[in-house]
């Protein structure tokens, strides 16, 4: 039988610094553990609490995750990473670089070991939440992805990081 590993919503950067950081060495102390017997791990969103990658820039930090995906992906561990609402605006660095085997942005059947499963992240389904269903197709569009990027990093991930404290407020 095949073990196959999910994890989400880590929010790595919230709330702060220091506890952001012991839970990423949690979860990279997961991650070493569960490698020796893994055919494959899904990251099921809001794996950080914001992520943009801008053309030559990715946010400050997250280097021990990163840094032991890329060490499981070379492996040849498929990793899938699902965006969810706090990461939506993962491209291509996660798979070019770190080596993720694919980026979904919305919901996937699979079977795994002879059972069926719906994978995604799971934010706007249902009914209602319309209000939020309207600001993440606005998140979405490549016009406001473009206009997001031609801002300067500090100044765009700090918006971001108001943002999400507010939508925790």
């Amino acid at each position: 039988m095949k073990k196959v590993y999910f994890a989400s919503d880590l929010h790595l950067g919230v709330p702060n610094k220091i506890e952001s950081l012991e839970r990423e060495k949690l979860f990279v102390r997961w991650l070493t553990e569960i490698r020796k017997d893994a055919t494959a791990i899904y990251l099921l969103g809001d794996i950080f609490d914001f992520w943009f990658e801008y053309k030559k820039v990715i946010p400050r930090g997250y280097t021990r995750i990163l840094g032991k995906l890329s060490e499981i992906a070379d492996s040849d561990i498929p990793i899938y990473f699902f965006t969810g609402n706090h990461d939506m605006w993962a491209f291509d660095y996660l798979k070019e670089e770190v080596g993720i085997k694919e980026i979904y942005r919305s919901n996937i059947h699979i079977e795994i070991n002879n059972k069926k499963i719906y994978l995604g992240h799971g934010d706007g389904l249902g009914p209602g939440d319309n209000g939020y269903k309207i600001i993440k197709k606005i998140f979405a569009s490549s016009l406001c992805q473009w206009l997001f990027a031609r801002l300067h990093p500090n100044f765009g991930i700090s918006i971001a990081e108001y943002w999400s404290r507010k939508s925790r407020i």
